[in-house]
């Protein structure tokens, strides 16, 4: 070995070199091998260096499988090389195999039986996405409704009260109930399952165009099923119903022949077929800008007719050619127009798949069909605007290079176009016949459901070619070709075709084997956490009643086996047989239907009636209601409305969900001058983080620009002129620009003529002229990307328009003069370029490379005299600008020499006719030119985030929920908008995991977790402590699919877990819709947390589907998400009021209504079992039958209905200015079986007192009634433990209901009523033990005495308790409430009162202090780990806030005097006079805010600090005028001017100068948590208050 050799063995790779493969950096942290960069210039320069690692070390691994391939295996194994390549391109693995589509060809061995029949049958192109079928909708729907364990209990209980040896009154009435049940849900989810198939029936019978009376081989003759076949349906060759009804619809249109062409006349690339135009064709080359849309209105014929056929034929009457109904030709005038297509003419010569020597029917032509008739293997024609029915490979397109756009819009929410390519060996084929005459074979890859990898071959037979590449003459050999066909070449079924005149293709996967569909999944069947948790309070209830009934059993038969007892004399033959154990066991069941009740029933008939109030008040609130799509949030599911109060991790889609997709040049730098004077999201963010308020207000911003950009096209207009300009569309705003384009002495102005040449020149942009005849100088941009759209689009506004483009020229005008550039080459973009160039010929003559990419990969590639000052300056501004949450491009350019420009252009043509490793080829070559590259400047893009995004995040973040992004952009895009949200910040420790291996992912997450463990230490699960300490950094994950699909491996998926949950924020990139949906469950199931998964396109199904709570956005041209959601609504910032508000009302109503339900019957059947302990345990009723069948269903179901439909604990404004409280939701603390015991018993004990209570006024002596009866009867004792059970439950019902309306004093009061009017009424029915009973009990004293007696005992203790709780441990949303009825709070929420006075001026929202915006630290994060931690967020205290809050202390409107009176809702409160000047005597409720800490003495800053916050942080002050933000879902704002608060407060003693009647929580004053600390590790938030000096403070 030479010495030469050693040292190129052993030389370090020099970083500035694009190929140098090296991790060193000084970012790295030595010990755990990780890279955590924090700015957003940083990170997103360093996801570009990890993906240029990670592809370098692919390519590696490519050339060693190449190697190794082509020492093992012949050149011709293709298809074992697209298998390697599949299983390390990262596709889904399959096991159904390998594909072969066949097209005029026959089928191969392997493929066909011994009949000569395709061996394989694929699915239809029919779509269910519907949970059930007519044939299984009753035993699915069964089945899942009796997976709740109580309808199992009422059915075995209906079955037992049919034998009437159990004593069942009425067994046909017991099961009505259980068939209500089953019969309302059945109809439920029934209603909800027709709605999906409506929209599948839609999808299937749209229309599409096939190639008719032409054999499909891959499709058997006769492919029906054996029952269609007994029955004689559909037979072959049969048009069915559906068919006949389009093809009669679109004859009554005029629908005929379409003429498809590549060579077309008049910039239409598909003509409607008439005499006039056939004559008037003429043929030349098309251009890209000769593509139209086709209008709707237009009529087209089929088939199309063959170009060069056109001019002896154009005398013919193309309209005549009219295919009938029932698909045969008409024979009559249209017989002519057969003879368009004869099988001897040819419409070109032979070439790649066609054959013109092959002999044909000639019979095929265009039909038209419905999408579920489509098969595997059909020749389909789509047009403009036509919706993909099926994943196609694209044969032939209207473009004379193959190519055609698709929009994505349906799938992935974006509408930029993205362009698919024809295969070469197909690109001739432009009418039937062609198709007749191609033969091929597909060798397709199995479906799997990845959205942007697809690999198979095309195999023909074809002409051997010569050494120069050109094809030789010999017609009659033949050999062996292939062709790779990539994604590129694949249609994918609910895309849309943009901009192309028409497309020919052939069908590879049809229905439930797209890849829109195998992302889908199944339909599920949703169950809420608390109906899933109410099966073990209904398992412990039936315990409990099991122990009743066998201790009832039990003691009877010990009675029955007593001898010498009354018994003997005055029951004789009473038992229903002589046998103990027999009459015990009948003892058991009738014990079992009279304590049937503890299991309540009536429950799930009340629960499904308050969701189904729920799902109209969510339907009817008009603040989610999206004018632009004049739609309100609409519930899909109605089942699952109290979720929507628990959800701990939300997973968010980005483009169309967080963003608008609409990019908006902002800012630019050009020879190191900065332009631009845009604000962007990112940038107030860091400002308000900063506590700097050099920032104006939005409003007064956008009116300062205003004014700019006025100012600044007006000079512009006067320097020269700009015919294309569209003045409301312009987004930089830069006076120096036209400053700097007016001087023409200004040496910056030929940079900036430079600069904007490039944009207008180096793209792959297409022009549109909508309207050409009434606005000829208006030019729309169809763009790849809307970042290629904004660039083009912000030259044209500029001065610098990109006209047109054709195959020789590309029309631009400078400042208003005209320049033609010669197109030459177009080097693509692609995510391992990060560049795309284009080469052309300027108008001087000399040839330019325009390139345009990422900073660090243009910056490896300038010259290396390039000038170092411009290079620091462009670099400083692109940083500047990434931080500010935009999207940079460097633009840069370089000149050619004619010879290094034609033999560059030989490799590349080579290089892009190879086979094999075409992509690396290609990138190899491209290298080659793409150097010595000088910079013309930088661009700033704004990716526009819907209105409200960052401050829903924000006010999410504060209510402790998590939010990931999962989305299949790029790792750059998901970044910058991670920044531009707010979502991630820059004093967050940010770590990019990028890997490429199984091994390397486990070691890129475990130095992750290690980096986690240096900056906050090891975790503790069961530490009060645990979760994120807002005093900690803040940590992010950002993860790329690649290594997603690594780390959801079993492996290593618990670690990854981990990582996640303990960062802020977890970003997840280029993943696909499957990975989606198994990161949603990797959370769901590890964590067991409830999550929610919002998106906006198809591929977001799956994870909508996989989350508890699935949302969906609505779109202009509808949106398969929001079809299959739960909740489906117009934009993201609706979220926060459907959780905050609805779903925490929700959660709250139906956890408070199951207790209730619970208790209710638990006092009801428990009384009867003290009653046995006095009747021998015979299972005899204590109450009338009636007062048992009516208790559930009259007297007691109205107001806990009302309680779950109705019941408020705190105003929507409140909920809204208080996310903090959303967090006892994520804990679960408002269901809890501690609170179900809790309830269970103290219906225990209230049903021991309304049973011994009337038990003991009866002991001690008959009372005798007015009419001389006495009270003695079974039926006088039933009916008042009866009455005072009843009004216990429902007074009980009403004392835990915190919002009183007229409906809930009509529910508790009217059940209450309603029962008396029954016993009065059936007393004067006909019976022996009832008759005249209201006579008995009404008329007496002791009756009433006992009932009223009997119910304050009952509830005594539960109203001493709830008000010792209150007055001296409130909880938060306590003191909210009080501060709202008592106090101010709705004054400085800026909310109207509705009974004000006259004379008064009533609060407006943007007058109220309370709306500023929060100002929250980068590791501030209220949500927890450990669910029993409850840790709110404070606000950062700043110079200026203390100026505020100082300035805000003299404009303190007094506080309203409080009533006497005790009010249970906010709105109740009577406003009955202006507010009065403080009384002395009274303590005031300043809301002060947080920095009042600052100002106090020594000796009051030493007690401890308010954990409670209701205290704007930026008061109003006369110099703080600015419009505020309000405070609605439609704006949510979260801000540092709402109430912060914070948990636990401790028990002070009162200052004896408050009124006495008032509680404690009502009499305060609030401080800020900014403050002091707070306890935390307590299972709920208490509070009380504390008073010093004179006034009142909120302390722990």
């Amino acid at each position: 070995m030479s010495m030469n050799s050693l040292f190129r063995r052993n030389q370090q790779p020099n970083p500035d070199t694009p190929d140098a493969d090296t991790d060193e950096d000084d970012q790295i942290d030595p010990d755990l091998r990780l890279r955590t960069v924090r700015t957003a210039a940083s990170t997103i320069a360093e996801s570009i260096r990890s993906e240029q690692r990670m592809e370098r070390r692919r390519a590696k691994r490519r050339r060693l499988w190449g190697s190794l391939k082509s020492k093992k295996s012949s050149p011709s194994t293709l298809q074992v090389g697209e298998q390697r390549q599949d299983s390390s391109s990262g596709a889904t693995p399959s096991n159904k195999p390998r594909r072969n589509v066949y097209v005029n060809c026959s089928l191969s061995p392997q493929d066909r039986d011994a009949r000569g029949r395709p061996l394989h049958s694929y699915v239809r192109n029919k779509v269910r996405t519907t949970k059930y079928t007519i044939l299984t909708f009753i035993p699915k729907n069964l089945y899942e409704q009796f997976r709740r364990v109580a309808n199992l209990y009422f059915l075995g209980l209906v079955c037992i009260q049919v034998f009437p040896i159990f004593g069942a009154a009425a067994p046909q009435i017991a099961m009505l109930p259980l068939l209500f049940i089953l019969t309302v849900t059945a109809l439920k989810d029934g209603v909800e399952d027709y709605r999906r198939g409506v929209v599948d029936e839609e999808v299937n019978n749209s229309a599409a165009t096939k190639l008719g009376d032409w054999r499909n081989v891959n499709v058997r003759e006769d492919p029906r099923p054996f029952w269609q076949k007994i029955l004689g349906l559909n037979k072959p060759g049969t048009i069915s119903r559906g068919v006949r009804r389009l093809r009669e619809k679109e004859l009554e249109e005029g629908a005929g022949k379409i003429i498809l062409t590549k060579n077309v006349a008049d910039d239409a690339s598909e003509k409607t077929g008439t005499k006039d135009d056939a004559q008037t064709l003429v043929h030349r080359a098309r251009s890209l800008e000769d593509i139209q849309s086709v209008h709707s209105g237009e009529t087209h014929e089929y088939p199309p007719i063959p170009s060069d056929a056109l001019g002896s034929r154009a005398n013919l009457s193309i309209s005549q050619a009219l295919i009938s109904a029932d698909g045969s030709r008409r024979t009559n005038e249209s017989a002519a127009s057969l003879s368009y297509y004869p099988s001897s003419t040819r419409t070109g010569a032979s070439g790649g798949v066609v054959d013109w020597d092959r002999q044909t029917p000639g019979t095929a032509r265009w039909e038209r069909t419905l999408w579920k008739k489509l098969e595997v293997g059909d020749i389909v024609l789509l047009r403009d605007n036509d919706q993909i029915p099926a994943d196609i490979v694209v044969l032939s397109t209207s473009d004379a290079d193959g190519l055609c756009y698709v929009e994505t819009k349906n799938l992935d929410g974006e509408t930029n176009l993205k362009p698919r390519k024809s295969l070469k060996a197909t690109a001739t084929v432009s009418s039937e016949e062609d198709v007749e005459h191609a033969s091929f074979i597909l060798d397709s890859e199995p479906p799997h459901p990845n959205l942007y990898l697809y690999n198979a071959v095309l195999r023909y037979q074809g002409r051997p070619e010569s050494d120069d590449g050109s094809t030789q003459p010999d017609e009659t050999t033949k050999v062996p070709k292939a062709e790779p066909i990539t994604i590129n070449n694949l249609l994918l079924r609910g895309c849309t075709v943009r901009n192309t005149g028409w497309i020919i293709g052939v069908v590879v996967f049809t229905g439930a084997d797209t890849k829109i569909m195998l992302n889908g999944g199944d339909t599920p069947s949703k169950r809420s956490k608390i109906e899933k948790e109410t099966n073990f309070n209904v398992i412990m209830n039936f315990l409990i009643l099991l122990s009743m009934c066998v201790s009832t059993a039990i003691v009877s038969g010990y009675f029955q086996m007593l001898s010498n007892t009354s018994s003997d004399f005055y029951e004789i033959d009473s038992q229903p047989s002589k046998f103990v154990v027999v009459n015990s066991l009948i003892t058991f069941c009738s014990c079992l239907i009279a304590f049937q009740n503890i299991v309540p029933i009536s429950l799930y008939i009340s629960i499904e009636i308050v969701k189904t109030i729920q799902a109209y008040f969510i339907s009817q609130d008009i603040d989610m209601w999206y004018q632009p799509y004049d739609t309100a949030c609409v519930p899909k599911t109605w089942n699952i409305s109290d979720d929507l109060g628990q959800i701990e991790y939300i997973f968010s889609d980005k483009t169309g969900t967080l963003t608008q997709n609409i990019m908006e040049f902002q800012k630019c730098s050009i020879n190191g001058v900065t332009y631009g004077e845009g604000i962007t999201e990112a940038m107030r963010g860091a400002a308000k983080r900063e506590g700097r308020d050099d920032l104006l207000d939005p409003q007064e911003q956008a009116e300062q620009l205003k004014e700019m950009k006025v100012v600044m096209l007006d000079k512009m207009a006067k320097t020269f002129k700009n015919r294309y300009l569209q003045a409301e569309k312009v987004t930089l705003v830069a006076p120096n620009l036209a400053d700097h384009l007016a001087d023409k002495s200004n040496p910056q102005r030929q940079n900036l003529i430079q600069f904007f040449r490039a944009l207008s020149v180096c793209h792959t942009v297409l022009s549109d002229r909508p309207e050409p005849r009434d606005q000829p100088f208006r030019l729309d941009y169809k763009a790849e990307s809307p970042d290629e759209a904004a660039l083009v689009s912000a030259a044209r506004d500029a001065g610098f328009p990109f006209v047109s483009k054709s195959n020789t020229s590309i029309d631009i005008e400078v400042m208003g003069q005209p320049e033609r550039y010669i197109p030459l080459r177009v080097l693509e973009f692609n995510s391992t370029r990060k560049r795309m160039s284009v080469i052309v010929r300027n108008p001087e003559g000399r040839i330019v490379l325009y390139c345009k990419g990422a900073d660090s990969v243009i910056y490896a590639r300038l010259a290396a005299d390039h000038d170092p000052a411009l290079k620091a300056a462009t670099t400083r501004d692109m940083e500047t600008f990434a931080n500010a949450g935009l999207r940079t491009l460097c633009i840069s350019f370089r000149y050619l020499s004619e010879e290094e420009y034609l033999n560059w252009s030989r490799l590349h043509d080579v290089a892009s006719s190879a086979t094999e490793n075409r992509e690396e080829e290609i990138d190899k070559v491209n290298e080659k030119i793409e150097h010595s590259l000088t910079i013309l400047g930088a661009t700033a893009l704004e990716d526009k985030l819907q209105e409200g995004v960052p401050e829903a995040i924000e006010i999410l973040h504060q209510a402790g929920i998590k939010l990931w992004i999962l989305t299949g952009d790029k790792l750059q895009t998901a970044i910058e908008i991670g920044f531009s949200c707010n979502l991630l910040k820059s004093d967050m420790e940010i770590m990019i995991l990028a890997a490429d291996s199984l091994d390397d992912a486990r070691n890129k997450v475990e130095a992750a977790l290690n980096k986690l463990a240096t900056i906050r230490g090891v975790p503790q699960k069961k530490s009060a402590k645990a979760g994120i300490d807002r005093h900690q950094k803040g940590c992010a994950v950002v993860i790329d699919g690649d290594t997603l699909r690594y780390a959801l491996d079993p492996s290593i998926k618990p670690l990854f877990l981990s990582l996640g949950t303990q960062c802020d924020t977890v970003v997840c990139c280029r993943v696909s819709p499957a990975q989606k949906a198994l990161t949603v469950k990797l959370v769901k199931d590890g964590c067991n947390a409830m999550t929610l998964s919002i998106g906006d396109g198809a591929n977001d199904v799956a994870m909508i589907q996989e989350a508890n709570i699935g949302c969906g956005l609505l779109g202009l041209e509808g949106s398969q998400a929001a079809m299959s959601a739960d909740y489906a609504f117009g934009q993201f910032r609706f979220l926060t009021k459907l959780l905050l508000v609805h779903g925490r009302w929700s959660y709250i109503r139906v956890a408070d209504m199951h207790s209730n339900f619970f208790y209710k019957n638990v006092i009801w059947t428990c009384a009867m079992f003290w009653f046995l302990f006095y009747n021998s345990f015979d299972a005899t009723y204590l109450y009338e039958y009636t007062f048992i069948l009516g208790y559930n269903l009259f007297f007691t179901a109205l107001p806990v209905i009302v309680l779950g439909a109705f019941d408020q604990d705190i105003n929507a404004k409140a909920s809204l200015a208080f996310p903090q409280l959303y967090a006892r939701g994520i804990k679960g603390l408002e269901y809890t079986r501690t609170k179900f015991w809790m309830y269970m018993f103290d219906g225990f004990y209230q049903s021991v007192i309304v049973y011994f209570i009337p038990y003991l006024s009866f002991s001690r002596g008959a009372s005798v009634s007015w009419s001389g009866k006495t009270l003695d009867s079974l039926a006088d004792f039933g009916t008042t433990v009866a009455i005072s059970a009843i009004f216990s439950a429902n007074l009980f019902v009403g004392l835990n209901t915190r919002y009183w309306t007229v409906i809930t004093w009509i529910a508790v009061v009217g059940s209450m009523l309603l029962m008396c009017t029954w016993v009065v009424a059936y007393s004067y029915f006909h019976s022996i033990s009832f008759n005249r009973e209201v006579e008995v009990l009404f008329s007496t004293v002791g009756f009433w005495a006992t009932v009223l007696f009997t119910i304050i005992l009952a509830l005594g203790p539960r109203f001493v308790l709830k008000f010792i709780n209150e007055a001296y441990f409130p909880a938060d949303r306590d003191i909210i409430r009080e501060a709202w009825v008592l106090g101010d709070l709705k004054d400085r929420l800026g909310i109207q009162r509705r009974r004000a006075s006259k004379g008064t001026t009533a609060s407006k929202t943007e007058d109220a202090s309370l709306f500023r915006p929060h100002q929250r630290e980068a590791s501030d994060n209220s949500s927890d780990h450990d669910r029993d931690a409850y840790e709110p967020v404070s606000p950062i205290r700043t110079s200026h806030t203390r100026e505020l809050a100082a300035d805000s202390q003299t404009n303190l409107s007094p506080r309203r005097q409080p009533t006497a009176m005790s009010y249970y809702s906010a709105s109740d409160i009577p406003v009955g006079e202006p507010p009065k000047p403080h009384d002395p005597r009274r303590p005031m409720l300043n809301l002060h805010p947080s920095s009042a800490e600052q100002r106090r003495p020594d000796k009051a800053r030493a007690s401890p600090p308010s954990p409670l916050q209701l205290s704007p942080q930026s008061p109003t002050s006369p110099r703080d005028r600015r419009s505020p933000t309000h405070l609605s879902p439609t704006r949510p704002t979260a801000t540092s001017g709402e109430y912060e608060m914070t948990a636990r407060p401790h028990l002070h003693t009162p200052d004896p100068s408050g009124y006495s009647h008032m509680s404690q929580a009502s009499a305060a004053s609030f401080v800020t948590a900014s403050d002091g600390g707070w306890e935390s590790g307590q299972e709920d938030d208490r509070g009380t208050i504390r008073q010093q000096g004179g006034r009142s403070s909120y302390n722990s």
